[in-house]
C-alpha cells in the first residue's frame, strides 16, 4: 500500500473510532472486538518501510516507543470510559473528557516521538502510527471487554437483549 493510502486509513479508522466512543454505545463483549486491530496490524507489518534500513537499532526503538505509547493511550482510554448496565442487561459505554485528554496527551507524545526521529535523521512512514493505532485498540478493547466481565452477575454472564432477570442499572465514576 502506498503512503498516501496508508495515512487515508489511518486517519479514517482514528476518526470513525473517536467520534464513536464520544456518544453512548452499547457494547457486546461476545463480538470479535479484536479484529480491526489485527486487519490494521497485519497492514502495517506487510509493509516493508516500517524500519529505516539506514538506521535500524535508532528506529526499532523509535518504534517501540511508539508502541508504548499506543499501549498506554489504549489502557488510558480504556480506564476513563465510563461504563453502565442497564436493567435489561446491556453495558454501554461512553467516553469522557480524561479520555480526550489521554488523546491529546498522545498526540502531543507522537508528535515529540516524530520530531525526534526527524533530528535523527530517521525515515518515518506511516506503518509504524498504524501498528500504534492497532495496539491502541487492542489494549482498549480488551480492557473494556475485561471490564464488562466484571459487570456480569456472580452466576453467568450478563443477559443478551433483555433475557434473564433485571438488575438495577450503575453507572461507573471515573
Amino acid at each position: 500500500m502506498s503512503g498516501l493510502v496508508n495515512v487515508l486509513v489511518i486517519v479514517a479508522v482514528a476518526a470513525v473510532v473517536i467520534t464513536r466512543q464520544f456518544g453512548a454505545r452499547r457494547l457486546d463483549a461476545d463480538r470479535r472486538w479484536w479484529l480491526m486491530p489485527v486487519i490494521l496490524a497485519v497492514v502495517a507489518l506487510r509493509d516493508p518501510g516500517l524500519i529505516d534500513a539506514h538506521h535500524r537499532t535508532a528506529a526499532s526503538l523509535l518504534l517501540a516507543a511508539e508502541l508504548v505509547i499506543g499501549l498506554g493511550i489504549g489502557a488510558g482510554w480504556a480506564w476513563t470510559t465510563r461504563i453502565w448496565a442497564e436493567p435489561d442487561g446491556t453495558v454501554w459505554t461512553k467516553s469522557t473528557r480524561a479520555s480526550m485528554a489521554v488523546w491529546a496527551g498522545g498526540i502531543i507524545l507522537r508528535a515529540g516521538l516524530f520530531g525526534w526521529g526527524a533530528l535523527l535523521g530517521l525515515h518515518q512512514g506511516s506503518p509504524a502510527l498504524m501498528l500504534a493505532l492497532a495496539a491502541t485498540l487492542l489494549v482498549r478493547s480488551g480492557v473494556l471487554v475485561q471490564r464488562t466481565r466484571a459487570l456480569a452477575p456472580v452466576d453467568g454472564p450478563l443477559p443478551a437483549y433483555g433475557g434473564g432477570s433485571p438488575r438495577p442499572a450503575w453507572k461507573e465514576r471515573v
